[in-house]
């Protein structure tokens, strides 16, 4: 889930993750997780900060682009064993390789496309 915000709506949070709000926590198919109080924020959103430790998932603040990243959740058991990518090679624009590898230490946005 990408924001601008600590502070997400319910409907946003649940269409992003698959968790959705309930009385009894944030719930996903048959699993629910206990929520604290300060979960929610003033006027009803709920705090980003909270969901991800509650739920075992990673948060991280981009501060020079005003950006928050929430990653997937531990609970269900699957999460990434790292963060590093595999390597990867493959034509640039000018058909010269270009490696994954040559961009470690920067962040990195892969995007892929597929016709069907």
């Amino acid at each position: 889930m990408l924001t601008t915000s600590l502070e997400v709506e319910p409907a946003a949070f649940e269409a992003a993750t698959g968790w959705a709000i309930k009385p009894e926590g944030a719930c996903r198919g048959d699993v629910c997780v206990p929520l604290p109080d300060d979960v929610r924020a003033d006027g009803g959103s709920l705090r980003l900060d909270v969901l991800a430790e509650r739920l075992g998932a990673p948060l991280v603040h981009d501060e020079q682009r005003g950006r928050y990243a929430l990653g997937p959740s531990t609970v269900s058991g699957r999460a990434l064993a790292t963060a590093e990518a595999p390597e990867l090679e493959l034509p640039d624009a000018n058909g010269n390789p270009f490696r994954l590898s040559s961009l470690r230490g920067r962040k990195v946005l892969l995007v892929a496309w597929a016709s069907w």
